[in-house]
């Protein structure tokens, strides 16, 4: 009886190993996967160090039997689809790609090599995938559902601040999830009673003026929607949240740990790491389109009440009370 367990152990665990993954160990050459971001390397390193960490733990680990070819793009979009370009060309096993726009142009690259996409906005409402239970085709990954969070992201920047009446927004507009958190954020404000101020941005110089416009227009606070350029410009604008006094929803909690004031989203460290299960599942034979598009198991309320202080905000005691964590 041992030693028949000991076979259907051995045989359940070579079912899944895909050729690829098989062929690698046979031959000692590691399996080599894009990453494919309009993010910075400087800006974003933790939370790609949490996804290397989830794969070490699934037993994958780069220099060993594994090689990450990067490309980041410094928030420039135009330069994705020639980076995705380079990695397809380079015979990656598979790609794994961040945000909307990363999405987009690794899904615009090819249809046969397998992607993961990691902090996409709603990849139903952007036309990546029909489907989040079988996405079918050759994408899968992790999904924040941005537009379900962006109401309660405005909901709760308005709780912080009850006397707001105008709140100007901050945005990427050529970043494809955009239009639908705009959109929801303007139901949200029907439901509150407040007047939002659109403002575009794609540089840092664009943000400075997006600031000095919602200084001019009076604003009461500011919500930056997410995109890839929210957590490369984090510095800039808590900077300038600072100065001008107005208490601003940042993206996640890694901004407000770096001085901003508060955020409600997903654990980036959390579903990074995540990131690294569908990785390692289709690297062991499984189908991309087989596998169901996850969502992160907690949203955080993180508060900072370090700058609250410094732009002179009191933050009600209710809200306070239901944040999951609070930087003193």
């Amino acid at each position: 009886m041992t030693s028949r367990r000991t076979f259907l152990g051995v045989l359940s665990l070579g079912l899944l190993v895909s050729p690829l993954a098989a062929g690698a160990q046979q031959t000692g050459k590691p399996v080599r996967i894009g990453v494919l971001t309009a993010q910075s390397r400087a800006t974003s390193t933790a939370s790609w160090e949490s996804f290397r960490e989830g794969l070490r733990d699934l037993g994958w680990e780069d220099g060993r039997n594994l090689v990450i070819v990067e490309r980041f793009t410094d928030g420039d979009f135009d330069r994705l689809a020639v980076a995705a370009d380079e990695l397809v060309k380079l015979n990656v096993a598979l790609i794994v790609t961040a945000n909307s726009p990363g999405a987009r142009a690794a899904i615009s690259a090819t249809k046969t090599v397998p992607i993961v996409m990691v902090e996409v906005g709603d990849p139903v409402a952007t036309g990546f995938v029909t489907n989040l239970a079988r996405p079918g085709g050759n994408v899968t990954g992790i999904s924040l559902m941005l537009l379900d969070l962006t109401q309660k992201r405005l909901a709760i920047l308005k709780e912080a601040v009850p006397r707001a009446t105008r709140i100007a927004v901050i945005m990427n507009p050529d970043d494809p999830i955009i239009p639908m958190q705009w959109r929801e954020a303007g139901i949200a404000a029907g439901r509150l009673g407040v007047r939002l101020q659109r403002l575009d941005i794609r540089n840092v110089d664009d943000l400075r003026r997006a600031f000095e416009a919602a200084v001019k227009d009076k604003a009461d606070a500011v919500l930056r929607l997410a995109d890839p350029l929210a957590g490369m410009l984090n510095a800039e604008t808590v900077e300038l949240a600072t100065r001008h006094r107005l208490p601003t929803m940042l993206r996640n909690r890694l901004e407000v740990e770096a001085g901003g004031l508060m955020s409600y989203y997903p654990n980036a460290r959390d579903y990074y790491r995540q990131a690294a299960s569908p990785v390692d599942k289709i690297l062991r034979g499984a189908k991309p389109g087989d596998l169901p598009i996850e969502q992160p198991t907690r949203i955080e309320l993180v508060i900072n009440l370090k700058t609250a202080r410094a732009i002179g905000l009191t933050i009600p005691p209710s809200l306070l009370g239901r944040a999951d964590v609070i930087i003193q």
